[in-house]
């Protein structure tokens, strides 16, 4: 039976052309090649998952990847999930060569990077960026750097922090970046446990207008580091000055400019490209950390390369020529898949500062006119925020005419309905708006975008290519994809982009990764100790379209009466109905040892000038009910000081949960405005 919810998904947008697409050529490609005929995606992507080893061979070969040496064979289908599987074995191939020597061979005086500010821009072509990678590498080898040694950044989103993880991946070395926004407590979270020899940052950042000198917080984690050798300043703002002599540091670590860093190299000395196994790692990234230490998770230089230009040619349409952007931190893992866009012949925009300056909420649509941006990607909250505003663009002054915008790209939190359907009135109604979901832990997507089929307002388009996700019971462990139901998000077939360890390596490392994904199901129909990939994300299928709804966190379900839904749902409702007075809003299901079910608290954060009272309330409740169901009408509806949020700015459900169900926690750095808290620890007092 066809769930009710899904009967009424609105068509929003076609490709008027399918067939110039990169999908439809590679489609076509794979049926010459294998004698097959899709009658459709679902038809194609089955088949994809079905003979994992075959699709993944013809990704390798149609999107180019430079190999040193061949590999032996693909990979071993019948393994697990876990241990991960080795995919091409024998082959060796540089991260960086790739992103820096694309198969699209552009123009070398053509623009590979852009960096933007608020106030400036910097145009760096394909022949300068080599060059600067080149100096940045040769620079690390003689201060000592090694393969498997690693390099941290503390910068802002710009060229430069590009350049510095493309010359570290072309040693061999490993990558890991925290923005300056992320205070020094949640820096050292993450440093400490990875050890890196190397930290570059910023003399001073802007934001908003304002600059912000970085010299207090680098001294206190160069000093708190003892395995630095050389800490490495970057005169970003050049206005801004840096006492490189008052940074309190360890004995055996010193600070430099990047100018003296560069100094005394040869100028004839070419870059060298170390020629790494598959699973070599290039990147260490972080669970969020909003309630414990984050987790360090690894990943490799092929399954990213592999994944990426997947996503970005097939999926996204990104090709020679192109412009991508995404407004994002070089913590978030949107920072990361940006840059592989290199490797598919698109020029990357990198911008560091507010979204809303210069030109206050018209800034970001004027900066796609100005650089000609083709595909541009953000988070969720900024649509929404343009929606509550009615923003619109073309009809603005000043005015954003938008002739090269062809995709849009949202992420972070799941992406309402009715913001669907603004952002087609505010952006026109030829681009393809792909609401995106994966994440850090795979450093890339599971629901994708793909421009051979419809979007549909508040609906994920696909599943991307390779990827085996299923919906599961959360109580049973059974397969419900086709039902309709929500459930947990599952993949059941190895991918390449599996996270190649969690840090530190051994045993440690090994009983993290294992916990964080594999302990929960075994795979409906499969082998007895079978395990799957359980992603954490609570979803639900539309068994007519296809599409994927994300329902949020499977920590955040709500569980009113035995019936289980997502906070998004109660978002959606918010945004749709109650836009101009409530800036924001926190759902969490409580349930203390005494409670015999759980109760939904929802918390309003109001609009600037608006009132929280009884009206509002019983408003709230009435349209919930009449929209949801009486299950999904909140127990408590309060006003709230201040929403937390993690430093790329998600909601912090699992905290607030946990302190309203009476459990004592100890929060994270990672909680960018945990002085909130505060708030909610009284409220579960007064209401104990």
């Amino acid at each position: 039976m066809e769930n009710p919810r899904f009967i009424e998904s609105k068509e929003l947008w076609r490709h008027p052309h399918p067939e110039q697409t990169q999908m439809y050529a590679f489609q076509h490609h794979i049926e010459e090649q294998h004698g097959l005929s899709f009658r459709n995606y679902k038809d194609f992507h089955q088949w994809s998952v079905s003979n994992p080893a075959s699709f993944w061979q013809e990704v390798l070969r149609w999107t180019g990847v430079r190999l040193h040496q061949p590999y032996s064979s693909t990979f071993d289908p019948s393994a697990p999930m876990f241990p991960r599987p080795h995919f091409f074995p024998g082959c060796t191939l540089n991260f960086a060569e790739n992103l820096l020597f694309p198969s699209t061979d552009p123009d070398p005086e053509s623009i590979a990077v852009i960096g933007a500010t608020e106030t400036t821009r910097e145009y760096v072509s394909w022949a300068s960026l080599r060059e600067r990678v080149r100096q940045c590498a040769n620079a690390m080898r003689a201060h000592g750097l090694c393969k498997g040694d690693r390099v941290a950044c503390y910068l802002a989103n710009h060229a430069n922090a590009l350049i510095v993880m493309l010359a570290a991946t072309s040693i061999g070395a490993i990558y890991t970046g925290v923005s300056p926004d992320t205070g020094v407590s949640a820096v050292l979270d993450r440093l400490v446990q990875i050890e890196p020899i190397l930290l570059f940052a910023d003399n001073a950042v802007q934001y908003n207008a304002k600059t912000h000198e970085t010299h207090g917080n680098v001294s206190q984690i160069a000093s708190s580091l003892p395995c630095l050798k050389t800490v490495i300043i970057f005169n970003t703002i050049p206005s801004c000055p840096f006492d490189l002599d008052s940074i309190v540091q360890g004995p055996s670590t010193s600070t430099i400019s990047y100018g003296s860093f560069l100094s005394n190299l040869s100028s004839e000395e070419p870059i060298k490209f170390n020629s790494l196994p598959p699973d070599h790692p290039i990147y260490i990234l972080y669970s969020s950390g909003t309630t414990g230490p984050p987790k360090p998770i690894v990943h490799s230089s092929l399954g990213v390369l592999l994944q990426h230009k997947k996503e970005h040619v097939l999926h996204c349409n990104i090709g020679a020529g192109d412009r991508s952007f995404y407004y994002t931190t070089i913590t978030w893992m949107m920072a990361h898949w940006l840059y592989s866009a290199l490797s598919s012949g698109s020029s990357v925009i990198l911008y560091d500062g507010s979204p809303f300056q210069p030109h206050g909420q018209m800034s970001l649509p004027l900066l796609i006119d100005e650089l000609e941006i083709t595909h541009f990607g953000t988070s969720a909250k900024y649509l929404s925020v343009l929606e509550q505003s009615n923003i619109m663009p073309k009809q603005s002054h000043p005015q954003a005419r938008l002739p090269s915008l062809r995709s849009i790209f949202s992420t972070g939190s799941p992406l309402s309905p009715s913001t669907f359907e603004y952002t087609y009135r505010a952006f026109g109604p030829g681009i393809l708006l792909g609401s995106i979901t994966g994440g850090t832990d795979i450093l890339s997507l599971f629901g994708a975008p793909n421009p051979l089929l419809p979007v549909y307002a508040g609906e994920i388009q696909c599943i991307g290519l390779g990827m085996s996700v299923r919906c599961y019971d959360s109580t049973t462990g059974h397969d419900i994809t086709d039902t309709g139901e929500p459930g947990e998000l599952i993949c059941d077939v190895p991918f390449p982009c599996q996270p190649c360890m969690f840090w530190p390596p051994g045993p440690e490392g090994e009983k993290k990764y294992k916990s964080s994904y594999f302990n929960k199901f075994e795979k409906d129909g499969g082998r007895k100790g079978e395990h799957v990939w359980c992603h954490g994300d609570f979803v639900r299928f539309n068994p007519r379209t296809g599409g994927m709804w994300m329902l949020g966190r499977s920590d955040g379900v709500l569980k009113p009466g035995g019936v289980r839904f997502g906070s998004s749902e109660i978002y959606n409702i918010i945004l749709k109905y109650f836009s101009n007075e409530v800036e924001d809003s926190l759902c969490i299901g409580r349930r203390r040892e005494k409670d015999k079910d759980e109760t939904v608290v929802l918390f309003l954060q109001m609009a600037e000038g608006q009132q929280f009272n009884d009206q509002l309330v019983r408003k709230v409740k009435d349209i919930i009910r009449k929209e949801l169901s009486g299950r999904h009408v909140p127990g408590f509806i309060e006003e709230t000081p201040a929403i937390p949020v993690t430093v790329n700015g998600k909601k912090v459900e699992g905290a607030v949960k946990q302190i309203l169900s009476g459990m004592n926690i100890k929060t994270g750095a990672s909680v960018a405005n945990k002085e909130c808290l505060e708030f909610y620890r009284e409220w579960a007092a007064k209401h104990d």
